[in-house]
């Protein structure tokens, strides 16, 4: 009955103008985002001893500081040429096959491949079934996306949605989560087919940006939008986005391409650039 209950609030709770909020609150320039800075690094016991500056006086806003930078070697990326990296700090989510379209949310909810990636069945076996993995991060994460694979851009697709909470509590109880919230989802051309990486929004996730285009939302839309791509080529382990506070990714390819590594499991602490599993050349 209580996660009935909460289910109906979420659907209630204005997640956009909190988010607006947000967005205008990080970005201020103020003597105050310091003791801010301090406050979160001990709240949610925030690593800083990684970060490319380790004091909250040298980040000019707390934006600034949420999506700080890491020092150079802080995560090494696989260099097997085949290996599949994991795109971000986080936990997993889940880590498998799809089949007829439908992935594993949580246990006894699944989302719509092809609601997620923009409502286009074009990429090959994308939509239908294939290998996944949905990387959630918390706050006290890193909060830069990197490529998990070599690809070649060929389309983005901005898709329009709630920014409901993605934390796990409300990935078990909001059906179709991640196929409703406001989302950016590349589509590569790799070696195997294609890759999608999804950079799922949220409340209080106040922009995203991608590393080819810049900031992407905001503004919030309210119809989904492509863009088409040619010659941008990213390798694995290269920044392809941001989050502007936190929220989940998912990486998606075509099936029988690659084989996830068996000891990962459902709530395993991963690290951008670990291996998550090797590709079927």
């Amino acid at each position: 009955m209580w996660k009935k209950t909460k289910g109906f609030l979420f659907h209630l709770f204005p997640h956009h103008f909190v988010s607006r909020f947000t967005f205008w609150l990080t970005r201020l320039e103020t003597p105050l985002k310091n003791p801010a800075i301090r406050l979160f690094i001990r709240t949610f016991d925030v690593d800083m001893s990684e970060s490319e500056y380790q004091s909250a006086e040298s980040y000019i806003t707390f934006n600034k500081f949420f999506t700080r930078k890491l020092i150079a070697g802080a995560r090494p990326i696989d260099s097997h040429a085949n290996s599949i990296a994991c795109p971000a700090d986080g936990r997993i989510s889940q880590i498998a096959k799809y089949l007829d379209g439908q992935a594993i949310q949580a246990k006894g909810q699944n989302f719509s491949m092809l609601q997620l990636l923009g409502g286009e069945n074009k990429y090959g076996t994308l939509c239908k079934s294939g290998h996944f993995a949905t990387i959630y991060l918390s706050p006290k994460n890193y909060h830069r996306v990197h490529m998990p694979f070599d690809g070649e851009l060929v389309e983005m697709i901005y898709v329009p949605g709630r920014l409901f909470s993605v934390a796990p509590y409300s990935v078990e109880i909001i059906k179709g989560l991640y196929s409703r919230n406001e989302r950016i989802v590349s589509i590569f051309k790799t070696k195997i087919g294609y890759m999608a990486v999804v950079m799922v929004g949220a409340v209080n996730v106040a922009a995203i940006e991608m590393a080819w285009e810049g900031l992407v939302t905001p503004p919030h839309g309210k119809n989904i939008a492509r863009k088409t791509y040619s010659n941008v080529k990213l390798k694995k382990g290269d920044e392809l986005g941001i989050f502007n506070m936190g929220s989940t990714v998912v990486i998606a390819f075509e099936a029988n391409k690659l084989e996830w590594h068996s000891n990962l499991q459902t709530q395993q602490v991963v690290q951008m650039g670990q291996t998550l599993g090797e590709a079927i050349i």
